[in-house]
């Protein structure tokens, strides 16, 4: 038989300990991209992007190679300037399992100038300037979970005649201890042309 909790210090104990993890699942602490909602519908959205710098690296495979860890390196110091950047969210991959890995960069670098990498695997990109289709959804994000979340955006944006332009990018808002029902997953694809409630 189960043992009931009944003591107050340890259903405090616990619900502090509930309370933590919850904060420490939340996104508000990090910076994000700026962005325009142009049209929402559900789990699906038209947003308008200003071009983003971000740092770049090699995803030979998501969550097995050390690209996280190469990019982390570089927020940390390992950087021409030793100087230390802040973390920001989302991870942007362009591909589930392999393809590159990217981290945005603070506004206040773009503006004032991006340290150089060091090491070599690393290069200063941009996200291109545009309106992007998404499709927002939680869980733990497998590549199978992608291949559907795509699944979904293509069939979306078909249906409201709408042309993408270059591969899908996906998008990753949480640290890996989140629960899956509080995780923040997109999928993202830059659109050609003008989009329908474009000024």
């Amino acid at each position: 038989m189960f043992k009931v909790c009944d003591s107050p210090f340890k259903i405090a104990l616990m619900f502090a300990l509930f309370s933590s993890l919850l904060a420490s699942c939340k996104r508000e602490a990090y910076e994000s991209p700026d962005y325009r909602v142009v049209k929402s519908e559900g789990a699906f959205e038209i947003r308008n992007y200003p071009e983003s710098s971000m740092v770049t690296t090699t995803m030979h495979q998501r969550g097995a190679d050390d690209s996280f860890m190469r990019l982390f390196r570089f927020i940390s110091g390992k950087n021409d300037q030793q100087e230390k950047i802040s973390m920001t969210v989302p991870v942007i991959m362009t591909g589930a399992e392999s393809g590159t890995m990217s981290f945005v960069v603070p506004k206040k670098f773009s503006l004032k100038g991006i340290p150089k990498p060091t090491d070599p695997s690393i290069r200063i990109t941009t996200m291109p300037e545009g309106n992007y289709a998404v499709y927002r959804f939680s869980g733990r994000a497998s590549p199978a979970d992608y291949g559907k979340a795509v699944d979904a955006l293509r069939h979306w944006s078909a249906g409201h005649h709408l042309v993408s332009h270059g591969p899908p990018l996906f998008a990753s808002y949480n640290p890996p201890w989140t629960p899956g029902f509080m995780r923040r997953n997109e999928v993202m694809v830059l659109l050609s042309g003008s989009t329908p409630g474009t000024p």
